[in-house]
């Protein structure tokens, strides 16, 4: 007996099974097929990486959805009580899910309004990094030692945003005495800048006194660099200042104690 029904069954729907597993099937090809063509199609127009992902995400999610009602249809459901159903359903999906789907809203505003774009450096939240993925849920900023983190991207509309774009300035300082010869310094360091690779030369490296105490001179060194020469460039300037300083004969660090600012001049107590 049990072997007639099941045999029954197989008869009665198999074919209908058989039909809804090929729609799905065809409708994940279909899906995927038309995804890659538009990614390409998309890609030749430039646009970023945040909104190709969507548009592809949206066209196969719109396929599968449309091959599930055919494949439903085939066992003879009701589209119209379904649907509704499904309307209902995702009402209290939607009250359950208010931090996931705030998550979207907001992701999809980043990727619209593009306050911030990948490869940039960004400070906003009490964080900063490189942007290394703007997703629908969440961003990533990387940090110099290749760390990660992960910001919902909810915590991100709405907040104060300094965005430093692909390069930054190099904030960096050396100490001369006093009694240095001022204008020999600022060229042997001009020289450092100007020379290292990474520096870029629009905008221009900006080099000059920026304090003069008893302690001695404090040399500013400002040169721009890629954001992923940060990390490299500093150390590399700082190295070359102090072997060009030493090899000019040039003095780093204090001078003697007995040396004073009098009235804004260098004079021995």
């Amino acid at each position: 007996m049990a072997k007639d029904v099941v045999i029954d069954l197989v008869i009665r729907y198999g074919f209908q099974v058989l039909g809804a597993i090929v729609i799905l099937a065809a409708g994940a090809i279909v899906g995927r097929w038309l995804g890659r063509l538009v990614d390409r199609q998309l890609r030749a127009r430039a646009m970023e990486p945040p909104m190709r992902q969507l548009i592809t995400r949206s066209l196969f999610i719109v396929v599968m959805l449309f091959a599930v009602v055919v494949a439903l249809d085939k066992f003879g459901f009701q589209i119209a009580p379904l649907v509704a159903g499904i309307g209902v359903a995702g009402i209290g999906i939607g009250i359950a899910l208010q931090g996931v789907l705030s998550n979207v809203v907001a992701g999809l505003s980043i990727i619209f309004t593009k306050p911030f774009r990948v490869g940039e450096y960004i400070e906003i939240a009490g964080v900063q990094g490189d942007v290394a993925a703007i997703e629908l849920f969440s961003t990533t900023l990387l940090h110099a030692d290749r760390s990660r983190v992960i910001i919902p991207n909810r915590k991100l509309v709405g907040e104060i945003l300094h965005n430093f774009g692909t390069m930054r300035q190099l904030h960096l300082t050396v100490t001369v005495p006093l009694v240095a010869d001022v204008t020999a310094v600022l060229a042997a360091a001009t020289d450092v800048v100007t020379r290292n690779e990474r520096v870029l030369k629009d905008p221009a490296p900006v080099v000059g006194i920026a304090q003069i105490g008893d302690g001695g001179i404090k040399i500013g060194v400002n040169p721009w660099v890629r954001v992923v020469d940060v990390g490299p460039a500093e150390g590399e300037l700082y190295r070359a200042l102090a072997e060009q300083f030493h090899g000019r004969g040039l003095r780093l660090g204090f001078g003697p104690a007995d040396v004073r600012l009098v009235d804004g001049v260098a004079a021995r107590a």
